[in-house]
Order: C-alpha cells, then sequence, then structure tokens
C-alpha cells in the first residue's frame, strides 16, 4: 500500500516538473525567434544627418562670413574706360566710350540726343541738301529721283533733265520715252519718269505751276511721300520737317533714341526729342554722319565724335587708323556729291563731285 502511495507521489512530481519545463519553453520561443531575425538582418548604414555633429551658432556665423556675396557689375565710366585701353595698349576712339549702357529715363535721352546734334554741328558745320536745285521744282523734282540711288547720281543726270524741261508744264508735256532716257542712269527710270511727269500735271492742274508750301498738298502729288515733302519744305521753304531716310533711320536706332521701324513713326519720336526749329539741320547732321562715318555695315568707330554717347560703340572698326580708311567724302578726302555745292562747303575743304562719266574716288 505504501508503496503504491510513494509511485503516485513521484508520477505527480514529475507531471509538475514537465508542465513547468514545458511553460519556461514557451516564455523562452519569442525571445529566440526575435535574436535571430535580429541575427540574420544586415547592419543598416547610418544616415548624415545622424553622424553628423550638430552645427552651433558659431559655424553657422562663420559659414556666413566665409560665402562670397553676388554682387551686380558697377557701370563704367567712360575716363575709366579710355584709361583701361589705354593702359592695355589699345586704340582709344575719339571721346571716352562707354563699356556697357544702362537704361536711361526720358530727361538724359533727351540731354543726350541734344547733345549728340550739338557734337554732329560742330563736326558738320557746313552740312546741306546734297541735291544740286535752284528753285523748289527742281529740288522737289530731284528728290523724287534720288530714291534708291546716290544723291551723286542725281546731281549727275538733272542738268539735262533741267535743260530741255525747266519749268512744270514743259515736263508735263514731255514725251516719256524721251524723258525715260535722260533718267536711265538714276536707274528705275521708267517708274520715275512716270513719277516727274505726273507730278508736273499734278502741279499745272491744282497749283498753277507752283510747287505748294503745305505737307498736306505736297503729299498729294504723284511719287511725293512725307519724306520727299519734308525735304522740300525744309530747304526750299525754311519750314522745319524731319527727313527720315535709311541712313536717318539706322542712326537713331542705334543711338537708341527710338526703337521704332515705320518711318512715321520714327519721326514722331524723333521730333518729340527736339525743339521744331531744329528739325531740318537735325536732319542733314544725322544724314551726314550716317553718309561718311557710320555706315550700314562697318562704321568708323575709332574716330567717331561722339563715341562717348553712342550705345552701339565697337560694332564697327575702333583703330583709329583704320577707321580713317572707312571715312567718305570730304572727311575721307574725296569729292562731295554736288556738282555746285555751297560756297561754306567749298571754304572747309570740300570739293565739288564730278560730271557724268568722271570720277568720283568714293
Amino acid at each position: 500500500m505504501a508503496e503504491k502511495t510513494a509511485k503516485k507521489t513521484a508520477s505527480a512530481a514529475k507531471a509538475a516538473a514537465s508542465a513547468k519545463a514545458a511553460e519556461s519553453a514557451e516564455k523562452a520561443a519569442p525571445a529566440k525567434r526575435a535574436a535571430s531575425a535580429k541575427k540574420a538582418a544586415p547592419a543598416r548604414t547610418a544616415t548624415p544627418a545622424e553622424t553628423a555633429p550638430a552645427k552651433t551658432a558659431t559655424a553657422r556665423t562663420t559659414a556666413a562670413k566665409t560665402t562670397p556675396k553676388k554682387v551686380a557689375p558697377k557701370e563704367v565710366a567712360p575716363k575709366k574706360v579710355a584709361a583701361g585701353r589705354a593702359a592695355a595698349g589699345k586704340p582709344v576712339a575719339a571721346g571716352k566710350p562707354v563699356a556697357a549702357w544702362k537704361p536711361e529715363s526720358r530727361t538724359a535721352l533727351v540731354r543726350r540726343a541734344r547733345r549728340i546734334d550739338r557734337e554732329l554741328a560742330e563736326v558738320y558745320p557746313y552740312a546741306h541738301p546734297e541735291l544740286d536745285f535752284e528753285n523748289p521744282f527742281q529740288l522737289l523734282v530731284a528728290t523724287v529721283l534720288s530714291a534708291q540711288t546716290t544723291d551723286l547720281r542725281v546731281n549727275q543726270t538733272t542738268p539735262t533733265l533741267f535743260a530741255k524741261y525747266p519749268t512744270p508744264e514743259e515736263l508735263a508735256e514731255a514725251n516719256p520715252e524721251e524723258v525715260e532716257e535722260i533718267l536711265r542712269p538714276c536707274g528705275f527710270f521708267r517708274a520715275k519718269t512716270k513719277s516727274v511727269i505726273g507730278l508736273s500735271k499734278g502741279l499745272v492742274e491744282s497749283f498753277g505751276g507752283e510747287v505748294p508750301g503745305r505737307l498736306e498738298d505736297l503729299v498729294k502729288l504723284p511719287g511725293v511721300g512725307r519724306k520727299t515733302a519734308f525735304v522740300v519744305l525744309g530747304n526750299a521753304f525754311g519750314r522745319p520737317g524731319i527727313t527720315v531716310d535709311t541712313h536717318f533711320q539706322r542712326l537713331v536706332r542705334r543711338w537708341r533714341w527710338t526703337e521704332e521701324t515705320e518711318p512715321d513713326k520714327i519721326e514722331a519720336a524723333v521730333g518729340a526729342l527736339f525743339p521744331k526749329s531744329e528739325w531740318t539741320d537735325l536732319s542733314h547732321h544725322v544724314i551726314w554722319h550716317g553718309r561718311r562715318m557710320c555706315h550700314a555695315r562697318k562704321p568708323a568707330c575709332g574716330v567717331c565724335p561722339i563715341a562717348p554717347l553712342c550705345p552701339a560703340y565697337g560694332e564697327g572698326e575702333t583703330d583709329p587708323e583704320k577707321a580713317k580708311k572707312l571715312l567718305k567724302y570730304e572727311k575721307g578726302g574725296f569729292p562731295g556729291q554736288r556738282l555746285k555745292p555751297p560756297q561754306a562747303y567749298l571754304d572747309a575743304g570740300g570739293r565739288p563731285a564730278p560730271p557724268l562719266g568722271g570720277v568720283s574716288g568714293t
């Protein structure tokens, strides 16, 4: 009996021990799985933000001091530009050209434009219309003929034309074929013949054979536009006008007087910069400068008297010696365009143009 009791007690103790061991194993299992997973996973690389030391206020201050600030380039004054070019052994143009042009106020533009005109007036004190004429009719016809050709060619052609047809009445009755033959050297001779005969008829029929002195009347004549009308009004009647020819258009845009491209708008924009009384002489100054120095393809920048005032300085030849070779007419030592120039032009060293068939040297 006692033996049986002992066996039962031993069996119970053994069962209790087994249950306790199973419970311990169950509790240890999650820890083992976590350890195994940690061992199997690759080691993670620390990010720069985790490893970099925190920036201190001192470090930020130091960085701010050492970081260069962006500074806008300063405008270089004309004197410094000229001095710099001289120091570098480069030729300096007449005047002191500005290296970089900056936007200017309306007031500054007006002042610069008028100063340019004053400078050109000193360079070309003898500036005048470069068409030979003795009366308003001759100037009107010559101006119409000057389209798409040089004033020199017109001046070499009109003596024959006016010798045969000296008045509007006679030219109005002319044989077109005979006029065409005379005007052939001017180019577009058929169209020009039609225009000069037509305007002569208009003068006879509407104005008694006289050239009218009003813009609105002149532009009604065949072949006469605002440019031609202003040439006649300014130089035959003394009434101010701006002549917007190809030279005038090119130069006023180079000088940034206006960005307009249409002649009428250029005329209005430039006219607003000057007193009306100066318009005719202004036209002569600009056109003469365009014909002699400020050429379309290669301006003579190196000898230009208004270089410090010109935003386009450097578009042409800046070496003075090379630039001198680009000068034309009296500035280059060559004959002018008129066969009968004013005395003031001759007194300044100008030379008359040769007759048709002669050599001009230009």
